[in-house]
């Protein structure tokens, strides 16, 4: 269940399609229900009436739960998910995973602590992310990494440097990306050290992203390309010695994993997500300010043995735990300890019909993570707070994983269904 789903673009999106894919591939029955409009196909449940920009409202429940008889919920949540604090608040009867793709501040932590029981299984994305649930729930949250296919990134192939060094960044151009603290960083570290830039993705701040090169004279050595695909984004990482990601709240950092699978030294944020599979002077270098940041990429920009080492470590390497069939293990075991906790007097769970999913995904296979955003006529979900919460500030959301390639029809093989 997921509040935000396709045709809807951003990262718990795509990971819910993805995982949903996977998971059926591995033997599981799959219906995903969401709040978001958007065309239908199967396996896919929208519920709700259709509203202006696509939000998700969502309706009643009850009934999808009569039609499928779910052996599992599991509940994907971002910062402002109503749709999922209904199912909290009204499937408590059925065995429930929530897994949590976000950084929750005091507010959001206020509103979940209050939906979620301790017979539920809590997940987050990262420590990161796990840190302020376990702080606001005072219960166990076991840590899930996004999934991954690691193989269109491992086919990288190293290159020889030449010239100034090659800084790349990927992302929405989002203010919770904070775009205008890479191009503080690129600017500073550009007095000091000859590199060239390559900024990838478009969103509400690309205007004032390009304009602030032009204020500074930076058009000259920073290129922004607007959205890639997948194919254009690989070609981009293919040239670049090191991959910046500014975000101080990042709950995951999809992008810095491709970097990082595809051999690219990894600068980023030492509380975000990014720091479960970036530890310092062996995938990257890890900072707690602007400052560090800029420090961090001069370090790297002159210190080529240690930039040369890094890239050899991370292209001989691969974070186990972030591959498909890590994540669904994981989860997996998370499934059957609800179960076997459920009571015995729940009711037999009738097989769900056969679906033929991921012929009919809407995502197209190869799209890169910055292109899977809202269109600009669409409002950001994260102004909204929790009812009977008071708003203390902004909360951030996260993003999640991309969407593989190559998947293709799959035939459910076994009884075990889940939502």
């Amino acid at each position: 269940m997921s509040d935000c789903f396709l045709p809807r673009l951003g990262g718990i999106e795509v990971q819910v399609d993805e995982l949903a894919a996977a998971q059926r591939a591995d033997g599981h029955e799959v219906a995903v229900v969401t709040a978001t409009p958007g065309p239908d196909f199967a396996g896919l449940l929208r519920v709700g009436p259709r509203v202006p920009w696509g939000l998700p409202v969502g309706g009643s429940l009850r009934p999808v739960l009569e039609e499928l008889k779910p052996d599992v919920l599991h509940i994907h949540a971002g910062v402002v998910s109503p749709f999922a604090w209904r199912a909290l608040a009204t499937c408590r009867d059925v065995p429930a995973v929530v897994t949590v793709h976000s950084l929750w501040g005091r507010p959001t932590g206020l509103a979940y602590r209050r939906l979620i029981g301790p017979d539920v299984a809590v997940t987050a994305v990262s420590e990161a992310a796990a840190r302020p649930i376990r702080r606001a729930l005072g219960a166990d949250v076991r840590v899930v990494p996004n999934g991954i296919d690691t193989a269109p990134w491992r086919a990288i192939r190293p290159w020889l440097p030449t010239g100034a060094v090659h800084v790349v960044a990927v992302g929405r151009l989002a203010p919770r990306k904070e775009p205008f603290t890479l191009l503080k960083v690129l600017r500073e570290a550009g007095r000091r050290v000859p590199i060239r830039a390559t900024i990838v993705g478009d969103g509400p701040a690309a205007r004032g992203v390009r304009r602030f090169l032009r204020e500074h004279r930076m058009a000259h050595w920073v290129r922004v390309t607007g959205r890639l695909d997948r194919s254009e984004v690989r070609e981009v990482l293919a040239s670049a010695d090191v991959f910046v990601a500014p975000a101080r709240r990042e709950s995951f950092g999809l992008a810095a994993l491709e970097a990082r699978l595809a051999g690219v030294p990894v600068i980023a944020h030492a509380g975000s997500g990014v720091a479960d599979f970036v530890a310092p002077e062996r995938e990257g270098l890890l900072a707690g300010s602007v400052k560090e940041l800029t420090e961090a990429l001069i370090r790297l920009t002159t210190d080529h043995e240690l930039r040369h080492r890094i890239a050899a470590h991370n292209g001989a390497t691969v974070p186990e735990r972030c591959t498909w069939p890590a994540v669904l293990a994981a989860f997996d075991a998370l499934y059957e300890s609800r179960r076997a906790a459920a009571p015995t007097n729940r009711p037999e769970h009738a097989r769900m019909p056969e679906q033929d999913y991921a012929a009919h995904s809407a995502v197209p296979a190869d799209r890169p993570e910055d292109a899977r955003v809202p269109g600009p006529q669409e409002p950001d979900l994260d102004e909204v707070v929790p009812p009977g919460v008071p708003r203390t500030g902004r909360p951030e959301d996260g993003e999640g994983p991309p969407a593989p390639g190559g998947r293709g029809p799959q035939t459910p093989s076994t009884d075990r269904a889940h939502l």
